[in-house]
């Protein structure tokens, strides 16, 4: 069952006059409207098949980026233990007397 605003919408956007209740600019307003809502359910679309699906390059992207990442946080903390074992070893040798 058609409502009252059914009969307002556009079927098509080459007809540029269907309701007589309509001027020519609301009714180029209205097919405008909904070439947008077509677009945008385009956008939408391509956007979550994009969300679930995404590019091989990117995931080989992210794998490297991962792989250096945890290469530089491994780095690192060999380089604190060792900044951290040196002091230790100092702190040490400033402690125990020089002779007996």
């Amino acid at each position: 069952m058609a409502s009252p605003l059914d009969s307002r919408r556009p079927t098509s956007s080459s007809s540029p006059s269907q309701d007589p209740e309509l001027s020519p600019l609301e009714q180029q307003v209205l097919d405008e409207y909904a070439t947008l809502v077509g677009n945008l359910d385009n956008l939408s679309g391509i956007l979550g098949e994009l969300a679930a699906n995404p590019s091989v390059e990117i995931l080989d992207s992210l794998r490297g980026l991962e792989r250096k990442t945890a290469t530089v946080f491994t780095l690192l903390k060999a380089s604190v233990y060792s900044i951290v074992l040196q002091q230790e070893i100092r702190d040490e040798d400033a402690g125990s007397p020089s002779g007996p």
